[in-house]
C-alpha cells in the first residue's frame, strides 16, 4: 500500500465523529496519532505523547507503515477511552485544551502510563481516592511575595483543609478552611510557577485566597483531584438527590474574567484606583483586589439579572480624577451606579461580554438568598 494512500485513510479517519477531536483534551481535528496507543492527538498533546515514549507521527507529513494504518484502524478513540478511561471517577478533571500543561500532562501520564483508570484494584491506594491527602506546600506569605513550605491536611470526613505555619503540628493550625465553600485553580501565570494553586474560601462574610504550588506537577495535580474529591463528597451529602450530572459542575469552576481596571467611588467624583478584578460566575460576585495576589477581598458586587434591576453597559466617566485609562464599564445595581475603566477597548469589550453573561443567567434561590445577604450586609 503507498503511503499516500496510507495518508488518505488516515485523514478519512480523523474525519469519523470519533476521532475528529484530540483523545486527550478535546481540541478539534487532530493531526497527529500515537502508534503505539492508536489515539488521534493534537499538537500539544503529541508533545507530552513523545515525552512519554508513546511513538507519535504526523498524519500529513510523516511515512506510515501498513500494519500502523491498520492498527489505527483497529483501535482509535472510542476504544483506546474504553480502555484507558474505563473507571476514571466523576470528580476527577478531564483538562481541555486551553488548560494549563500541568494538568494535561498528568491526564496523559494517568491514563496511558500510570494506567490508573482501567479498573483494576490499585495498592497502594491513589492518594486522591482515600478522603485523605496530608503533605508540604509551598504558600505565599499574606504580606508578602515570599513562599514558604508549609503543611497541609485534607480530611473528606471532616470536610476540612487546615494548614500548619510550623511542621510541627501540636501548635495547632493556622486555618481549618471548610470544603462547603473552596475553589481551587491553576493560576501558573498569576502566580509565577507552572504548577501555582489559587485555593479561595469565605471566612466569615470575606472571600480570601491562599497561593500555593508544588515542585512536583503529579503531586500538585494530586492535590487539586483530591481537593475535588472532597468537594464532591461534600455535594453528595448536602445534595443527597442530586445526579452526577447537576453535581460535577460544580465542585470547581475556573472565573469567567480576571484583570485590572480603575474603579472610582459612589459618588463618581473620587479619584480612580487601579484595582483587580475576579468576575465569579457561579456565584455571580464581581470582586476586586488592591493587587492580583492579595490574600483578602477588598469589596464585592452582586450581578443580578435585568430583571431585577441589574444593567452593564459602556460609558465615558466626567469629571472622573485620576483615571489613566479611557474604556469605561458602568455596571448598575439597585443601590448605586459602578464606574470601571479599561486600559484598552479590547478589555472593555471582554468584561462586557463576560458581564452580559451572568446578567442573561436566570437567578436560583440560592442568588436570592447572597443577594439578600449582600444588601444586608451593607
Amino acid at each position: 500500500m503507498s503511503n499516500e494512500r496510507n495518508k488518505k485513510i488516515l485523514l478519512e479517519l480523523v474525519k469519523l465523529p470519533e476521532n475528529s477531536r484530540c483523545a486527550d483534551c478535546g481540541a478539534p481535528e487532530p493531526d497527529w496519532a500515537s502508534y503505539k496507543l492508536g489515539v488521534f492527538v493534537c499538537l500539544n498533546c503529541s508533545g507530552i505523547h513523545r515525552g512519554l515514549s508513546s511513538r507519535v507521527k504526523s498524519i500529513r507529513l510523516d511515512f506510515w507503515e501498513d500494519e500502523l494504518v491498520e492498527f489505527m484502524k483497529s483501535t482509535g478513540n472510542v476504544n483506546a477511552r474504553a480502555v484507558y478511561e474505563k473507571a476514571v471517577p466523576p470528580y476527577y478533571y478531564r483538562p481541555q485544551e486551553n488548560d494549563c500543561s500541568a494538568l494535561r500532562e498528568q491526564w496523559i501520564r494517568a491514563k496511558y502510563q500510570r494506567k490508573e483508570f482501567t479498573g483494576e484494584t490499585k495498592y497502594p491506594p491513589l492518594a486522591y481516592t482515600t478522603g485523605f491527602h496530608e503533605g508540604i506546600l509551598w504558600k505565599k506569605g499574606k504580606e508578602n511575595m515570599h513562599f514558604l513550605k508549609r503543611k497541609f491536611v485534607l480530611s473528606e470526613r471532616e470536610f476540612t483543609l487546615t494548614y500548619y505555619n510550623k511542621e510541627d503540628e501540636s501548635k495547632g493550625p493556622k486555618a481549618v478552611i471548610s470544603i462547603k465553600d473552596l475553589n481551587v485553580t491553576f493560576q501558573p501565570q498569576k502566580i509565577g510557577h507552572p504548577h501555582g494553586l489559587q485555593i479561595t474560601y469565605q471566612d466569615e462574610d470575606k472571600t480570601r485566597n491562599i497561593y500555593v504550588y508544588h515542585e512536583s506537577s503529579e503531586e500538585i495535580v494530586v492535590w487539586y483531584n483530591a481537593i475535588r474529591a472532597a468537594r464532591y463528597a461534600y455535594l453528595k451529602t448536602a445534595y443527597p438527590t442530586g445526579s452526577d450530572e447537576e453535581l460535577v459542575p460544580k465542585i470547581m469552576r475556573n472565573y469567567l474574567k480576571e484583570g485590572y481596571m480603575e474603579k472610582t467611588g459612589p459618588l463618581l467624583k473620587e479619584s480612580f484606583k487601579k484595582r483587580w478584578f475576579i468576575l465569579d460566575s457561579q456565584n455571580r460576585k464581581l470582586l476586586y483586589f488592591k493587587d492580583q495576589l492579595d490574600a483578602e477581598e477588598l469589596g464585592g458586587i452582586f450581578i443580578g439579572t435585568e430583571n431585577n434591576g441589574y444593567s452593564v453597559k459602556e460609558c465615558v466617566p466626567k469629571h472622573a480624577r485620576g483615571n489613566k485609562w479611557t474604556c469605561g464599564v458602568t455596571v448598575e445595581t439597585p443601590e448605586r451606579q459602578f464606574v470601571f475603566m479599561c486600559e484598552q477597548e479590547r478589555e472593555q469589550k471582554q468584561w462586557l461580554n463576560a458581564l452580559r453573561k451572568v446578567l442573561s443567567r436566570p437567578m436560583s434561590p440560592q442568588d436570592y438568598t447572597a443577594e439578600a445577604h449582600i444588601r444586608y450586609k451593607r
